[in-house]
């Protein structure tokens, strides 16, 4: 239980975090408006909670493997197919399909080569959202989550090479 390292995480740059701060904004932005135009009426079902935390690793941490376009947009739609899929099937017993989802997803993602993890979030959120998200079915997969984790990719490939201290991706597949 001993640290391997002394003290605290490296300091961060201000450059570095007004670009997150940019990145982030015009990324949850994007999407938020992509979701008012794409399903207008609904209860604003395109802004999943586990994009905030992609957002966190991709404009925040985008040398991090596990921000990288494989893993954004693979973790994304794999996890959902796997909490739809689960919601389905097991939704008369909801702590059952919640723990299939999630460690479903993990296992899934490892597989291939995706690990992402606002994914296992993605795949709860197909679990236990509301009866509106439900009714999507497997349109879930996607829209909101496919098309919102490409369009979280592409602000990302924008905002984090328009620095001259980022790079992204590291890698694509």
């Amino acid at each position: 239980m001993r640290a391997t390292l002394r003290g605290g995480p490296p300091r961060v740059s201000v450059a570095e975090i007004l670009w997150s701060w940019l990145g982030a904004f015009l990324g949850i932005g994007t999407v938020g408006l992509l979701g008012r135009f794409v399903l207008t009426g609904t209860d604003n079902l395109f802004m999943i909670g586990s994009f905030g935390a992609s957002a966190v690793l991709v404009y925040g941490a985008p040398h991090s493997p596990l921000a990288q376009p494989r893993n954004l947009v693979g973790g994304h739609i794999l996890s959902a197919l796997v909490g739809v899929l689960c919601y389905q099937a097991l939704h008369p017993i909801p702590g059952l399909a919640e723990a299939v989802a999630v460690a479903s997803a993990i296992a899934l993602m490892h597989l291939t080569r995706t690990l992402h993890p606002p994914g296992g979030a993605t795949a709860l959120i197909a679990v236990i959202g509301s009866q509106e998200l439900h009714a999507l079915g497997y349109f879930f997969v996607l829209v909101p989550v496919g098309l919102g984790a490409v369009f979280l990719l592409i602000v990302g490939l924008l905002i984090n090479n328009l620095s001259t201290h980022r790079r992204y991706p590291e890698f694509w597949l």
